[in-house]
């Protein structure tokens, strides 16, 4: 097998799906992006870098995505739950999980995003903005997930905890590439300025 046949193996991405969207008032995810959907979006540029691709949410409201889909299996705990169920079930070292409300992510910030967790061979790497840190678009090391069970267990949910947690690394990207929407307003501020 080639260099490049054992890195896609070592890849799997995930598409968090299972925020309730409150502030947007409607599912983020099913929002229309171009002739597609932001988490059709999503699904095609972590597709575009690799096959393993799996929706972290409702199975049920996904089907009629080409993209496998798993239930969260830990409710209530927000992102966090989602990223220990993708830790759970993946076979990849490397994983990149991401939010579904995230349009200005692409197939070469993706791509970019896992050669640098490999080099670094961190437990994460996190995209870095002006505004913090972003692990809700970050790669993850499998080996982490007891971690993330245990602050599970511990209800200490928190994103941002969880990634302080680990032997973590920054990765300055532009902030466009990482920005999500949560709101009408922000939906149509970046429809606007895309």
């Amino acid at each position: 097998m080639t260099a490049a046949g054992n890195d896609v193996r070592r890849r799997a991405g995930f598409v968090l799906t299972g925020g309730k969207s409150s502030r947007m008032g409607r599912d983020k995810a099913s929002l229309p992006f171009g002739a597609t959907t932001l988490v059709e979006h999503v699904v095609a540029c972590l597709r575009a870098v690799t096959q393993d691709v799996t929706l972290i949410g409702s199975p049920e409201r996904y089907r009629h995505l080409a993209a496998a889909a798993i239930a969260d299996r830990y409710e209530n705990c927000g992102p966090l739950g989602g990223v220990c169920t993708a830790l759970e079930t993946t076979a990849a070292d490397f994983n990149v999980i991401v939010a579904c409300d995230m349009p200005g992510v692409n197939a070469e910030f993706f791509r970019s995003l896992w050669a640098a967790a490999e080099a670094h061979d961190a437990d994460c790497l996190v995209p870095e903005t002006s505004d913090g840190l972003h692990p809700l678009c970050a790669a993850y090391h499998r080996r982490v997930q007891p971690i993330a069970r245990r602050c599970i267990l511990s209800k200490s949910v928190k994103m941002h905890d969880f990634v302080a947690s680990l032997n973590s690394v920054s990765w300055p990207v532009a902030a466009g590439f990482v920005e999500n929407v949560n709101t009408p307003l922000d939906w149509r501020h970046w429809n606007s300025s895309a």
